[in-house]
Order: C-alpha cells, then sequence, then structure tokens
C-alpha cells in the first residue's frame, strides 16, 4: 500500500492532474471516479490507484474491470486514505483514480468518415468547431451533449482549454471516451476541408443573417461557437457561409456557449432524423 506523498507514483500522478504540459509530454492523463472508471476502454488504461477504504466487491462492474486490468498486466495500487485525500482532484474522491493514455484522431479522417456515411446513405455529418473556449466545464458540457446529437466530431483551436483538464473530463460524463475530437493549429484548415467536402459552417452570431431553427441543414452541418467573453474572431466568423443567431427575449445579448451549442447540435440533428427513411 502507497502511504507517502512523497511516492513517485504519487508525484506522477499530481502532474499530470494539474500540468497540462506534463500530460502532453507523457501522452497520458488521470481520471477518477467509478463512472469514469467503469466505462474507460481497457486497452487505455496504464494504472489504477483506489482508496484502502474502497471497496470494489460492493460494485460488480469495478471489480470486473480490476479484473480485466490485472489480467492485461497494468499496475493496480492500494493508497492510503490521507494519501488518496491529498492527490484526488475531487474535494469528496470517490475513492478510484487511474492513468490513461490520450486518445488520439485526426481531423481529415473524422471528416472522412462522416462524408463515407453520408453518400452510403446514413445520417449527415455533424461537427462542432470551438474557438478559444476557456471553460473547463463548458468544454465537457459540450463534448456530453455532442454525444446525444450524434456529433461525428469537435474541432478546437490551440487557444481552448486542455480536454484532459480533470474538470472538463469529469463534466464530459464519459463521453470523453465516445466522442472524437481533434486539435488545430489553424481553425480555418478544418472550415475550409469541412466546405470542400460540401459541409457547411454555420458561425454563431449575434449578427446572424438567418434565425437557428429556420435552416433544414441538409446535406450536414458544422457550428462555429466562439469564445465565452468575445465570441468569435473576425476573420475567423468571416469563413462561414452563414452567420446564425437565437431568438432572445429580456436584455440578453447571448446565451452560455455551451448553451448555445446544444440549440444548434439538437436542431440540426432533429432534422436530419426526420429525413431519414422509416
Amino acid at each position: 500500500m502507497i502511504t507517502s506523498m512523497a511516492n513517485g507514483h504519487i508525484k506522477q500522478l499530481r502532474l499530470l492532474l494539474e500540468k497540462s504540459r506534463a500530460r502532453n509530454r507523457e501522452d497520458l492523463f488521470v481520471a477518477e471516479g467509478i463512472k469514469m472508471f467503469a466505462e474507460a476502454p481497457v486497452s487505455k488504461i496504464r494504472e489504477v490507484y483506489y482508496a484502502e477504504s474502497f471497496t470494489p466487491k460492493a460494485l460488480p462492474e469495478v471489480q470486473e474491470k480490476l479484473r480485466k486490468c490485472r489480467e492485461k498486466g497494468v499496475l493496480v495500487e492500494p493508497v492510503s486514505d490521507e494519501v488518496f485525500q491529498k492527490t484526488a482532484d475531487t474535494k469528496t474522491p470517490q475513492g478510484i483514480l487511474f492513468v490513461m493514455e490520450q486518445m488520439q484522431y485526426s481531423m481529415e479522417i473524422l471528416v472522412e468518415k462522416a462524408v463515407k456515411r453520408y453518400t452510403e446513405g446514413g445520417r449527415e455529418p455533424l461537427f462542432l468547431l470551438l474557438e478559444d473556449i476557456q471553460d473547463p466545464g463548458n468544454l465537457g458540457t459540450m463534448l456530453r451533449t455532442g454525444e446525444g446529437a450524434g456529433v461525428d466530431g469537435v474541432i478546437m483551436s490551440r487557444g481552448t482549454v486542455d480536454i484532459y483538464n480533470p474538470k472538463t473530463i469529469r463534466s464530459t460524463m464519459g463521453s470523453l471516451y465516445r466522442v472524437p475530437f481533434a486539435y488545430v493549429e489553424e481553425l480555418a484548415d478544418a472550415i475550409r476541408l469541412l466546405q470542400k467536402n460540401d459541409i457547411p459552417v454555420y458561425a454563431a452570431h449575434l449578427r446572424g443573417e438567418r434565425f437557428f431553427d429556420e435552416l433544414s441543414y441538409e446535406g450536414g452541418s458544422a457550428f462555429l461557437i466562439g469564445n465565452e467573453g468575445n465570441g468569435l474572431k473576425k476573420e475567423t466568423a468571416d469563413l462561414a457561409d452563414l452567420y446564425l443567431k437565437i431568438p432572445m427575449e429580456g436584455k440578453l445579448e447571448s446565451l452560455n456557449a455551451a448553451v448555445a451549442s446544444a440549440l444548434l447540435l439538437y436542431q440540426a440533428s432533429g432534422n436530419s432524423r426526420r429525413r431519414r427513411p422509416e
């Protein structure tokens, strides 16, 4: 049992939890909690740590996952309650945390797969493009919403918060494992790639030319969402095929970025479902 904060594994855990640079250098990240562990792909898990008072026998799905991890040769170590409490990122930890390999996706392949599926009679492509989103909770919520709406990928500017930030991971509620995503140096390249594949790009903008629920989104869609405080950069918004607006009453000028993305994604997804043959 690990009983000291000076233990090398504990030091590495803290570094991965606190520093995005360390996560990127090691190509690893740390997740915690029962649900996140139960849904995690075993192929990506590298190390598992659980508190001494944690009772996996009471949780069959966790016990089974631990068994599979041990069979695969994954390090599984108990940690004293005191050390676990100090190591975990949450105030009331659930007793288990683990190290995983980062996911790797290619923007080009995501677009290629979505277009191929559509040309073969499947649903229309649906993408979310994020520019400099800063709130980890917003980003996590967007991934979770994207899964529900059936998004083909979330493409983010380098200025967007680290998707492996512990707060982002928790707010995805497991969607991190299932929704493909990619960071790009230039969001303009992603926009042009989508347009080259006949996927219209729409910018959520205060100067929107059309209300978001007026369009059919036939043929696919990609939605541009900007920074929480500043919105989209002009040079980015200008690349969109159309500015969209969300009708609002009262004195509001805009909605929370995650709420706006949910409205747009579900509108396009709902229209696509209505067009599908019975």
